[in-house]
């Protein structure tokens, strides 16, 4: 029974498997998308994700960490400069699986593994990339349209003041000249 085995050995040993998701991270990484049998590509899709999401936040500590699971500089560099900024606003999934036929020496099933971000069949209508909002309360809009209502409130004074002088104005010169009114009635 299999009862709470998550990791999928891939009948080697686990210097092997750590040496083997490595080198194919890497090469992932590089190439943008690779060939390899399902279950490799299950795995390795657990492997590289979290790596993914670390090279959000370019710091030394993320860089050493990922390095300490690629082995490879240039990877490393290609993740953080490249890849980093095309997945910045993507929560998550960023590779995808697709199947293929079954491989003729063993029968073994096949499957193209990709990151989602790099495919130009998919992208061809690319949406703009858009900020990232936040899920706080927001204080900083507040704060950001405070000097827009002071604006407007200045401007409907400014407004009324004008209206209310030339009412006075206007009040004025009738009672400059009572006579006209008189004589029209």
């Amino acid at each position: 029974m299999r009862h709470g085995k998550k990791i999928n050995h891939l009948g080697r040993t686990n210097s092997h498997r750590h040496a083997m998701l490595s080198n194919m991270a890497t090469s992932l990484l590089k190439h943008k998308r690779i060939t390899t049998t399902l279950a490799k590509a299950k795995a390795l899709r657990q492997y590289v994700e979290p790596l993914i999401t670390k090279s959000k936040t370019d710091s030394t500590h993320s860089r050493r960490t990922v390095f300490s699971y690629l082995k490879d500089k240039d990877a490393v560099t290609i993740l953080f400069r490249e890849i980093s900024e095309k997945v910045a606003n993507r929560p998550g999934g960023y590779t995808r699986i697709i199947k293929l036929a079954n491989r003729l020496g063993d029968n073994s099933e096949m499957a193209i593994i990709e990151l989602v971000d790099y495919n130009e069949v998919y992208n061809k209508g690319e949406a703009k990339v858009e900020k990232k909002t936040t899920r706080r309360r927001g204080a900083s809009k507040k704060k950001s349209d405070a000097p827009e209502k002071a604006e407007a409130i200045e401007e409907a004074t400014i407004v009324e003041d004008s209206s209310s002088e030339k009412v006075e104005e206007v009040e004025k010169a009738d009672d400059a000249n009572p006579t006209e009114d008189k004589k029209e009635d």
